[in-house]
């Protein structure tokens, strides 16, 4: 345990879920921000180095193998739809399909046609950057713990923090009952080829994952998870009163904020004062859920620096695609190059795999191995 600790300048602990999930959605929010597939290419192999440098011995540990296949069919998928939807005579035709004429409700679709260089990168660029999110995403269901998460959630925010963890658990679940299915399967032989081998190996992949689903969920209803608390009927119309006139305002200076004709006044101030109201509201919503909590999660140096280096990557994203538009979002007729900027804006994200402490689960696997 000793090389470890020694390595990452503390000693080995699980780092606090939401510190995690901010540096994944940092991340997240500068791939959204740009079309370069370099870039692209740099933040989702940051995302993949933080991944393998830092992922616990739990099986959650194990799903960021799924998210990558689903990345990768991602981009497969959206570059096929520009084969079979994006035909067009403009650019360097590479591949002169038939097009399959359709009827005049479907006017402005094309099935098929001629496919050019050009559809296809655009196509390619855009699935990298839908990759790039989804990678990211996987980065953090594979280093936040779950039920960690859940617990850090504010009392206000059960209902829905219970139904976000569930359903980001999927892939996890996914992929744990995958593991156990296979090494049963491997033990008892049987056909291990075609159509048989499937339907033998999904049917209890699918059964094991929903019986724990299930499970989860008896769980969390048992420990009063998602409960309203004893609150009264005025309380309830109040603290639902203001939460929908949070949302209101939210939403009015967020439209205001996007339309440049609306007026000013219904922007900023807007956003100001739908956010204090819903603060507002969740200190109420908070106050009729009572709970305790069992060996609080502490925020060290290291919560602060994935913090931070999520921070930092989302704002230097976010000002390569204000500033440099040209290395933001290249044309598919030019070749893609990174400024000085976007190279660190790509590498930053690296920055956790050195300076966050070694998951405790993970030395006690290595040793386990060793």
């Amino acid at each position: 345990m000793t090389g470890p600790a020694l390595t990452s300048g503390a000693l080995p602990r699980d780092l606090h879920p939401i510190a995690w999930w901010t540096w994944a959605i940092g991340l997240a929010t500068a791939a959204s921000l740009t079309t370069n597939p370099l870039l692209l290419l740099l933040l989702m192999g940051s995302a993949t180095v933080v991944v393998m440098a830092r992922r616990s011995g739990h099986p959650f540990g194990r799903s960021f193998r799924l998210y990558a296949l689903l990345a990768a069919v991602t981009v497969v998928v959206r570059v096929g739809f520009r084969i079979v939807f994006g035909g067009q005579e403009i650019g360097r035709v590479l591949l002169d399909l038939p097009e399959i004429p359709l009827p005049d409700w479907a006017a402005g679709v094309r099935l098929l046609g001629p496919v050019t260089s050009e559809a296809l990168l655009a196509g390619l660029y855009d699935g990298l950057r839908l990759a790039a999110v989804i990678l990211c995403v996987g980065a953090a269901n594979s280093l936040a713990n779950p039920k960690r998460l859940l617990a850090s959630v504010p009392p206000a925010l059960y209902e829905i923090g219970t139904a976000l963890v569930v359903a980001v658990t999927i892939f996890p679940q996914l992929a744990d009952s995958a593991r156990r299915v296979r090494a049963a399967q491997a033990l008892r032989g049987g056909t291990t080829t075609g159509v048989g081998r499937l339907r033998r190996f999904l049917v209890p992949v699918l059964e094991d994952a929903l019986e724990r689903s299930l499970s989860l969920a008896a769980g969390m209803d048992t420990r009063g998870y998602g409960r309203s608390g004893g609150a009264t009927t005025r309380e309830r119309r109040l603290t639902g009163s203001l939460l929908l006139l949070a949302l209101t305002g939210i939403c009015v200076g967020t439209y205001a904020w996007l339309d440049p004709t609306a007026p000013r006044v219904l922007a900023l101030p807007m956003l100001g004062a739908g956010g204090v109201v819903a603060v507002v509201g969740l200190v109420s919503a908070g106050r009729r859920v009572q709970r305790t909590r069992y060996r609080p999660d502490p925020w060290r140096a290291g919560e602060v620096v994935a913090v931070v280096t999520g921070l930092a990557v989302a704002a230097l994203g976010w000002y390569v695609a204000h500033t440099q538009v040209v290395v933001a979002y290249p044309g598919v007729d030019v070749a893609p190059y990174l400024s000085p900027l976007a190279l660190v804006v790509g590498i930053l994200g690296t920055v956790p795999a050195v300076a966050t402490p070694v998951p405790a689960s993970a030395v006690v696997r290595r040793e386990v191995a060793a």
